[in-house]
């Protein structure tokens, strides 16, 4: 179910982006059918329940739902860290057999290695390459994600939200087609949370790699996403999806936003009230 809000008009001369035009989108990624069983002793756990999706080329989607509904579970199928009970998973026509370098996961929990320092951590993918491509290829995401002087770090001496950018910089690094974040930011504070989804976004406008980006903060999901995939309680089908108009940078402030963000809070039950 797609859910289009009404455009409001808008003062702004953006460059035309194509996944503002429906008839010119390219699906990079399409789950068909996609549900997924877990066997616990003598029962059977129902995580995921028919889900249909496409993902865009060069998009930014946001899934959000309750704690615990199975939003993992799909991400880890749709890169191909699990198999799905019924269904499958094509990106670029092409089935979801396994995992691939192509497509990379950033995990909620720290994966930095503490051995290696900042621009260790960023070219550990890189062994393919020659060491001058290596080399250069460093420098650029170090300077992408904001990190220079930073280089000869280790992680225990920077903060939270470096590390973050460690793990986006190390992920870029190799050249994806895609990129799965899994609730990045969900261990930051707040403050770092705004910072970090600030950075995310610079980093994806110049990057344009195809992301899906899973979260349970509403706001969270306003402020990225092209397109909000709004995920019911476990078993988790897909509500709706709420294509997102809002300009960037966003006004978190603005009727837009709020009339959105309470779109979404309606499909949860926590419309507000007055």
């Amino acid at each position: 179910m797609n859910v289009d809000v009404p455009a409001e008009p808008s003062l702004e001369t953006d460059t035309p982006d194509p996944l503002a035009n429906p008839a010119i989108r390219k699906p990079k990624l399409v789950a068909k059918g996609v549900s997924r069983v877990f066997r616990r002793g003598q029962s059977d756990i129902r995580v995921l329940e028919g889900v249909d999706l496409e993902i865009y080329e060069r998009e930014f989607m946001v899934v959000v739902g309750p704690s615990g509904c199975g939003k993992t579970t799909m991400l880890n199928i749709m890169a191909g860290f699990d198999k799905p009970s019924t269904g499958g998973v094509f990106i670029d026509g092409k089935p979801v057999v396994g995992p691939d370098k192509r497509r990379i996961v950033v995990f909620q929990e720290h994966g930095v290695f503490p051995w290696l320092t900042v621009e260790g951590n960023i070219g550990f993918g890189l062994a393919a390459l020659t060491p001058k491509e290596r080399v250069e290829r460093i420098a650029h995401y170090v300077k992408l994600v904001g990190l220079e002087g930073f280089e000869h770090a280790y992680p225990h001496e920077v903060s939270g939200g470096m590390k973050q950018r460690v793990e986006v910089a190390r992920a870029l690094a190799v050249q994806p087609d895609m990129l799965f974040l899994d609730e990045p930011f969900g261990a930051l504070d707040f403050i770092t949370r705004h910072i970090m989804r600030k950075e995310i976004l610079r980093i994806w406008s110049a990057e344009k790699t195809t992301v899906m980006f899973i979260t349970h903060d509403i706001e969270e999901s306003v402020q990225l996403a092209d397109r909000i995939v709004v995920m019911s309680a476990r078993p988790a089908a897909i509500r709706c999806v709420i294509e997102n108009d809002l300009p960037r940078p966003r006004d978190l402030s603005s009727p837009r936003y709020i009339e959105i963000r309470d779109l979404v809070l309606r499909e949860f039950g926590l419309a507000r009230t007055v």
